[in-house]
């Protein structure tokens, strides 16, 4: 893939220092942290290594990457190494893709109590899913299923939603067969939705009584208990989203179906067109209007506030498993349904430790592999000897 032009990271370097001191009282330290590893990533700043190329013996140096998962350019390896496992996993069925979303005056409320409502999302979207499959008059099984937390949409603006990658089938009550969905249908949307809402409000009135939830700002008057049962009557009155996209045709594309989701950043570096001293302008697709493509221009500080309202709180994992899925069942569960399909077990390779990070030679497109790790005191002292040597030249 071309380099982009523009990255994240040079936002950073131009608008950083005033963002910081403009919204520093205001920052999370895991915010900040994203701040300064995206602007050292790749840079001397981090180490590096020298490769060598194994045919005709070019060297060179590369920089390190700061592996942060809100990092733009860090993951690519991240999502190749999580694929690789997920492809073991693949079984020979259709495969369903839904999204949940909540209503946009929830939006607020979510955004002061993070780590508490991405997680009820999570759940209730998972349990919605549980229990409607199981009914027999949907599907009658118990299904196994991957989620992935997103909490933006194009424009940058808060927009949490759940995706969900679903098998289409699932394990008979008694576990002793497979039980597949019908042909281009999973499960009804609407009792899906109707479900996932009243689970989600009733996980919000427990949360509540429990004395959970934090109110600031605009939701503050939420905090006394008829305004917030007012609240949540209101919820309860309007449909919510549950979005089901066209079936995958086979596992042989769930996997690249998967990367364009799973360790996805709230904006790529290649949706940045133009990037000068006070302004950001970036293409964007307008969903409400048939997906045209739009470009918005913010101010670089307007930029990086809203990218940095989309930081997970620390440790949050944005991907779960649940159902037969779940990490503590998923060991025992899949090797019986492969049985249940019929599908022989195939061993995925790994790749050799040594091939990590191996690029293309610039001069005879060989390997490069590394042959030495570099700090960034040795960096800086190998770069400083060359700007010495071509003076002296």
């Amino acid at each position: 893939m071309t380099r982009p032009p523009w990255e994240v990271a040079d936002i950073i370097h131009i608008a950083g220092n005033k963002f910081l001191e403009r919204y520093r009282d205001s920052l999370t330290w895991a915010q900040i942290k994203v701040i300064r590893a995206i602007s050292r990533c790749r840079t001397s700043a981090l180490g590096g290594h020298r490769d060598k190329c194994v045919h005709c013996g070019y060297q060179a140096i590369s920089y390190n990457s700061c592996r942060n998962r809100h990092c733009p350019k860090c993951q690519t390896n991240a999502r190749e190494k999580w694929l690789r496992k997920r492809q073991k996993e693949l079984l020979p069925v259709d495969y369903y893709h839904l999204v949940f979303s909540v209503p946009h005056r929830l939006v607020p409320l979510i955004w002061q109590n993070k780590k508490l409502l991405f997680a009820l999302l999570f759940q209730t979207a998972a349990a919605a899913l549980l229990e409607v499959a199981s009914n027999p008059k949907h599907l009658g099984a118990e299904i196994g299923f991957l989620s992935i937390l997103h909490t933006w949409g194009q424009n940058l603006r808060e927009h949490p939603h759940i995706h969900c990658v679903i098998p289409g089938g699932g394990l008979s009550p008694d576990h002793t067969r497979w039980i597949s969905s019908r042909t281009n249908f999973f499960l009804p949307v609407k009792v899906l939705s109707r479900v996932f809402r009243g689970k989600f409000i009733e996980g919000l009135r427990r949360a509540f009584a429990n004395n959970k939830i934090s109110f600031y700002g605009e939701c503050l008057p939420l905090k006394d208990e008829k305004e917030f049962s007012q609240f949540l009557h209101t919820l309860f009155q309007h449909d919510w989203v549950v979005y089901a996209k066209a079936p995958f045709g086979g596992p042989e594309h769930v996997l690249q179906y998967l990367a364009r989701y799973t360790h996805r950043v709230a904006i790529s570096n290649h949706r940045i067109l133009s990037v000068d001293e006070t302004k950001v302008t970036f293409q964007w697709k307008d969903y409400a209007h048939n997906n045209k493509r739009r470009t918005m221009t913010l101010t670089c500080e307007e930029f990086l506030r809203r990218f940095l309202q989309h930081v997970l709180p620390k440790g949050f994992p944005r991907i779960r498993y649940f159902g037969w899925l779940a990490n503590r069942r998923r060991q025992k569960m899949l090797p019986h349904c492969r049985v249940l399909l019929n599908q022989e077990a195939t061993e995925i390779p790994t790749a050799p430790p040594d091939e990590t990070g191996v690029w293309q030679c610039p001069r005879c497109h060989g390997l490069m592999h590394i042959v030495e790790r570099l700090t960034a005191f040795q960096i800086n002292c190998e770069q400083h000897r060359r700007i010495c040597y071509v003076d002296s030249s």
